[in-house]
């Protein structure tokens, strides 16, 4: 989950703010399942509503829920007998849990293959997909729901939010009608924008009147990404997160930074030229002259992945807090007529003051952009600005692009075949289209009681957390007081907002979007106008952070920590299946959801959420020599996991990018089990599940291993380990609960063993 527990990034940047919709939110999980190869950066960058700002998530992946009865030891008419649980729920969690397991390899040597074992001998992966785990089949469950949902056609008395979706789905689905106009829709559009180069040959001409900065504004104005470039957002003042201001960061890239610095070295680069080169033939350019020219826009994106600071640099957010006024940033970068080029990005009626303060997230970027921008042909950044807006098209098109597209995809992340129409549909209307969705899902799948349910287990954890923040002999009273502060401060989402029930609020949000049935392609680029506007529009207006827009996605397997709201976010769609059952034993529930609670409370006091106070402002308030106490514990946690190696990759896991959902993870089951035994002390022992003859804590471990059970391709695992911010699921169990001393007292483990190592890290 990252801090999304997958977040993914969820976010298009960790360190971004307020970028793009919901609906951006969304498409990325729609895109990464069906593995639409360039689309995925793009669709992100330019559609609809506004996420959590500077979010976190969980995992890089409905049953009514009732208020939780206690499944103790002694007989009762639930029909639990003696120790055993017999109920129906313990024995279909038993079953489930057994499915998973493989009780003969010795807990103590690895638990992730005790938890996991059968499940990795003998799930397989379907060639559709990147990768399964605990969270796709939960998701899997989820999707067949919503098809329901969106499938359904609503009569036209209906409100028109609830329309929305199947139109877009419909438009998804019209195949006939997608084959009958192959590349027109890209075509047509491109040549309104003034051609791709390549395409139009010696008839483009790069006179003056050219340049990159009137071509970004034709985007906007189509609903295009404007970011290819530079990239451009409204996001949350850092210092002061009451406010909005204009963010300038470094240039959206088609092929993550760390494959394109490594220029064809890289086995994927060379994958993305020839991907490169086949879609603008199929588009009727010359294959010769595509090579050509193409390699050349390719030498001008791995330039720009040059001269962009890599993830690991970006996680200090005080050193991508720069303002900059106007002023400034004219006399610094003359290359861009700065105020009219903002001005044409914002809607209508917006402009920039002359005083206006501009965040300059990478300032040695834009110095370098200019150097790189002057000696670059303007034919070579065309094609490739051109090339952009092409590849982002190619899911919308017919079967011929997609194919060369799956083609791509597979070498990216050895996905074999194309999901299902129907799945991609459904996926593209959800995230698109999330508030809608959301609202009729949790009218129809969702218990209001589970809120209460899950809140209560919020205020337990949060409980212990403080508790730890006590006992730590390694802070200062005063960064301790502020810390609990925070802790106490820190505001909970649970399933959804209610306004999303309110009728009139959803038709006064959708009263500026339409959708055309018999324009996919166009109704899409439609969209991202309808959300970019609305995220921009805010620019002078206040913060709210407790925005019902901003935490309306409940249909998604995920939770969330926003530093800048100082919030937690638990959606609707993860607090069932694995994670939450009211009618199950309580230490199924603090092993699966109790640990994720505890992961995104810990994310306010990961290397990156303790840089913001308990008002979600970037501000120092920890005392120097607590600050160092703190570091050194970080670094214990980097070393660790920075030593672990993946064996079907050879690749060694990235400790620094991967610290805060480590230190996340450490912290969440820690103080879940805390949590847990509390419970058990107050309510007294639970019954054990049949079959399984373990100890409710030991039990609490296997829920909490089993959380993280994942099959992934090579490919996609390689992609994971090199630009992720989350570690792969094995060593997210044999990582945090090598350091738990209560696991090793539970499992009588060996010092000295692998699961109890003498030396242990731990940072809370």
């Amino acid at each position: 989950m990252q801090t999304v527990i997958q977040n993914p990034n969820w976010w298009r940047r960790r360190n971004k703010l307020e970028r793009g919709l919901l609906v951006a939110l969304g498409i990325m999980f729609a895109v990464i399942a069906t593995g639409f190869g360039l689309w995925i950066s793009d669709a992100l960058r330019t559609s609809s509503l506004p996420p959590n700002p500077q979010a976190t998530a969980l995992h890089g992946d409905s049953t009514t829920i009732n208020k939780v009865p206690t499944v103790t030891a002694s007989k009762d008419k639930a029909g639990a007998s003696g120790d055993v649980c017999l109920t129906q729920e313990c024995i279909h969690t038993a079953s489930t849990v057994l499915r998973k397991m493989k009780p003969e390899v010795e807990p103590c040597d690895n638990f992730y293959e005790f938890a996991c074992g059968t499940y990795l001998e003998e799930e397989n992966i379907p060639d559709d997909k990147v990768s399964i785990s605990t969270f796709s089949v939960i998701s899997d469950k989820l999707q067949e729901q919503l098809k329901d949902i969106i499938t359904a056609e609503r009569p036209k008395t209906e409100p028109k939010h609830f329309r929305l979706p199947n139109l877009l789905y419909r438009a998804c689905m019209n195949k006939t009608l997608i084959e009958t106009l192959g590349p027109e829709p890209i075509a047509r559009m491109a040549e309104k924008l003034g051609g791709w180069p390549l395409i139009k040959g010696e008839s483009w001409n790069a006179d003056d009147s050219w340049t990159w900065q009137e071509q970004v504004k034709k985007f906007r104005t189509a609903g295009f990404s404007m970011d290819y470039i530079i990239d451009f957002s409204i996001g949350v003042d850092l210092q002061n997160s009451t406010k909005r201001l204009i963010d300038l960061d470094q240039s959206s890239l088609a092929l993550s930074r760390e494959y394109l610095v490594k220029g064809f070295n890289e086995t994927l680069v060379t994958a993305y030229y020839e991907y490169m080169v086949d879609i603008a033939v199929l588009f009727g350019a010359n294959k010769d002259l595509a090579k050509t020219e193409l390699l050349s826009s390719l030498e001008f994106e791995i330039a720009l992945a040059n001269i962009s600071w890599p993830n690991e640099k970006r996680r200090n957010s005080s050193e991508l807090y720069n303002l900059r006024t106007t002023a400034q940033l004219q006399a610094a970068y003359p290359y861009v007529q700065w105020v009219d080029y903002m001005n044409a990005l914002l809607p209508e009626g917006l402009n920039v003051a002359e005083d206006e303060m501009i965040n300059l997230s990478v300032p040695s970027f834009f110095e370098d952009l200019g150097k790189l921008l002057a000696r670059t042909p303007k034919r070579v950044i065309a094609n490739y600005m051109f090339w952009r807006i092409h590849g982002f098209s190619v899911g919308f098109l017919s079967e011929e692009f997609r194919k060369r597209q799956l083609e791509y995809a597979t070498a990216l992340s050895g996905r074999q075949e194309q999901e299902a129409r129907w799945k991609e549909c459904v996926d593209i209307a959800t995230s698109s289209l999330g508030i809608s969705v959301g609202s009729l899902y949790v009218g129809k799948h969702f218990h209001k009681d589970s809120k209460a349910n899950a809140l209560e287990m919020v205020n337990e954890i949060r409980n212990v957390f403080n508790d730890i923040l006590d006992e730590v002999n390694w802070m200062d009273s005063k960064t301790k007081e502020e810390a609990k502060l925070k802790l106490h401060s820190m505001a909970t989402h649970i399933g959804y907002p209610d306004e999303m029930l309110d009728n009139e609020k959803l038709a006064a949000y959708y009263a500026k979007l339409d959708i055309d049935p018999d324009k996919y392609f166009e109704s899409f680029l439609g969209m991202n106008i309808f959300g970019t506007d609305y995220s921009f529009n805010k620019l002078r207006l206040p913060v709210n952070k407790t925005d019902w827009v901003r935490h309306a996605r409940p249909a998604i397997v995920n939770a969330f920590y926003s530093s800048l709201e100082n919030s937690i976010q638990f959606p609707a769609g993860i607090l069932q299946g694995h994670f939450f059952n009211a009618q199950r034993p309580k230490y199924m529930n603090f092993g699966a959801i109790g640990y994720v609670i505890g992961h995104e409370i810990t994310h306010g006091f990961d290397d990156q959420g303790r840089q913001f106070d308990v008002k979600g402002n970037l501000r120092d308030w920890w005392h120097p020599d607590t600050q160092k106490a703190y570091l050194a514990k970080a670094k214990c946690i980097i070393e660790q996991y920075g030593n672990y190696t993946e064996t079907a990759t050879g690749l060694n896991l990235n400790g620094i990018n991967t610290q805060g959902e480590n230190i996340a993870d450490n912290g969440g089951v820690k103080e879940s089990y805390i949590a847990y035994r509390r419970w058990a002390e107050k309510h007294g022992p639970e019954a054990k599940l049949p079959g399984l003859d373990y100890t409710p804590e030991q039990m609490f471990w296997v829920a909490a291993g089993q959380t993280w059970c994942a099959k992934y391709r090579k490919e996609s695992l390689k992609m994971r380990i090199t630009t992720g911010v989350h570690s792969p699921s094995e060593f997210r169990v044999l990582g945090s609960l090598s350091n738990m001393k209560d696991f090793a007292k539970d499992f009588q483990c060996p010092e000295g063993s692998p699961m109890n190592p003498v030396q242990k890290c731990e940072v809370w």
